[in-house]
């Protein structure tokens, strides 16, 4: 299973990915100068033993993560995040993915994901994303080590037209336990949405919802459907060129979700570092795994941001807004 891993691409090593572009003003897209690259790369880390959660917990480690499952800590993390490559052909910067039949996607995902499975508590929570085209091998793996306990699908606004097929814009992220034991804080993220028909008692006061001067509002219990999530683009102060990045209000459900304050959150496939920055401005401890050294950079220089930005676009006041909602605008203005 090794030679499915990410692959160096035929470009080989090359002038970083956020350096050199010509941007336009208004442009917030994060970009490496090659002098940050040089300092975010001191601070990265490899692990070629086996290494206790004091060696790389708040750490990069930029390495391919089939290199260091044997050296991970035994029951060390409370929340696994994994973005693994679709089974699509692409490209990362100087990495890539090929597409493979979906029996040999499902062997890729298994060769990684049941090593992880020794480095989670016994109360821990795993999420894993994916696309059509891969959530059944996904389902298929994951329910032969955890207990699967849902499949939320999300809103990926962004996407291209089909002339002979339906629009793809919708992605998967499986929601599995270690046991039966496990955290869910649901009163964390809850959703404050616009209230279209509100409902007044017959004493005349409302049911359920509030009016405030940004219009009537209540709080529902999160659902598998999520339609409040904004994919990352240049006018965000969160956005980077990594192809596949995920919107920090993603993470932040998840994180607020299934762990506490000084949990262990790992991401094995870490991008461009959103897990770690969400982890981090929420207050829990991370480990981030990528391959690529420019996207671990990224990732560095985000951290560095987060401590002086704790912000994170769409949740305001400890409560997630729809997209588009008065608040949501509002918290996008303040983060400029």
């Amino acid at each position: 299973m090794r030679a499915y891993a990410l692959q160096p691409g035929s470009s080989g090593d090359h002038t970083p990915l956020t350096e050199g572009k010509k941007r336009a003003p208004r442009n917030r897209t994060i970009s490496l100068s090659e002098s940050e690259r040089q300092v975010y790369r001191s601070r990265l880390i490899q692990v070629n033993k086996p290494a206790t959660l004091q060696d790389i917990v708040d750490r990069t480690i930029c390495q391919d993560v089939f290199e260091l499952l044997d050296w991970l800590p035994d029951s060390s993390v409370d929340l696994l995040f994994a973005d693994p490559p679709y089974n699509l052909s692409k490209s990362f910067n100087t990495h890539t993915f090929s597409r493979m039949s979906l029996s040999d996607y499902e062997q890729w995902l298994a060769s990684w994901l049941k090593k992880l499975v020794r480095v989670l508590k016994p109360t821990a929570s795993l999420y894993i994303c994916g696309d059509w085209r891969s959530s059944t091998a996904i389902h298929r793996v994951v329910e032969r080590h955890f207990i699967v306990r849902n499949r939320i699908t999300w809103e990926r606004e962004k996407g291209r037209g089909a002339k002979s097929n339906w629009k793809n814009c919708s992605e998967d992220i499986w929601f599995c336990t270690v046991s039966d034991d496990y955290t869910f804080n649901v009163e964390n993220v809850k959703l404050k949405r616009r209230v279209m028909a509100p409902y007044i008692d017959r004493k005349g006061k409302p049911k359920d919802w509030h009016e405030s001067n940004r219009g009537r509002f209540r709080l529902t219990h999160p659902s598998n459907l999520w339609t409040d999530l904004t994919v990352p683009f240049w006018s965000m102060p969160e956005n980077t060129d990594h192809p596949t990045q995920k919107p920090e209000k993603m993470l932040a459900k998840i994180i607020l979700a299934s762990t506490n304050e000084g949990d262990v959150v790992l991401d094995p496939f870490l991008g461009s570092g959103t897990t770690s920055v969400v982890a981090s401005k929420l207050k829990r401890h991370y480990i981030g795994i990528e391959v690529d050294e420019v996207y671990c950079c990224l990732a560095e220089r985000r951290l560095d941001m987060a401590k002086e930005d704790q912000s994170i676009q769409g949740y305001t006041g400890g409560v997630f807004w729809e997209r588009n909602s008065l608040a949501d605008q509002k918290s996008r203005e303040q983060s400029k």
